[in-house]
């Protein structure tokens, strides 16, 4: 398939500044860089392929989110769906390596997501239901507007704003006997 120049070069300067933002975005939904880069590149490819249906003069940055949450959900939702498969080596290399420590690559992602954001707030963050911690991430970590987010989610502005109050009151709880300890009432 042959692209012209112009609409690549659009394209690149629409969307490649986003790219920072949107891995960061990808990654708090997969907990994985690997699985984040590669629904990043599924996502821009999407973006790319459906470039000329995008209305000049709209969001961009919440077009992009919208087809990064969609392809998330259609991916987890293929994956869900096929029966669990195991890479022999995989494992043999983990009961044998370095890593037979038992430390899981969890922690490993964990620990990036603390690099991030403060232990305690990554802890709560993380406990929360999957609809809170999206509200979170998109509003109080990308500073999406509600009707931005609304349409990212494809959720009416109220259901925003009911979970964004839910999501925050959970946090709050989650990080109580931790505020105090640093002198917070």
């Amino acid at each position: 398939m042959i692209v012209p120049k112009t609409l690549r070069t659009d394209f690149e300067k629409d969307f490649m500044p986003l790219m920072r933002q949107a891995y960061n975005f990808a990654f708090r939904l997969t907990y994985s860089e690997d699985d984040a880069k590669d629904l990043i590149q599924e996502s821009y490819v999407k973006a790319f392929r459906f470039y000329d249906s995008f209305e000049r003069g709209t969001n961009t940055k919440a077009w992009l989110f919208r087809i990064i949450k969609n392809t998330f959900i259609n991916d987890y939702r293929k994956k869900s769906k096929e029966p669990q498969k195991y890479d022999y080596q995989e494992i043999e290399e983990r009961y044998n390596g370095e890593n037979a420590t038992g430390e899981s690559d969890k922690a490993l992602r964990v620990d990036i997501v603390n690099d991030m954001l403060g232990d305690e707030m990554t802890i709560a963050l993380n406990a929360l239901q999957e609809e809170f911690r999206e509200i979170i991430i998109l509003c109080d970590l990308e500073d999406f507007k509600y009707e931005e987010i609304a349409e990212i989610l494809e959720i009416p502005i109220g259901t925003v704003r009911s979970r964004l109050h839910r999501a925050r009151n959970a946090m709050k709880e989650k990080i109580k006997e931790y505020a105090k300890t640093l002198g917070y009432k």
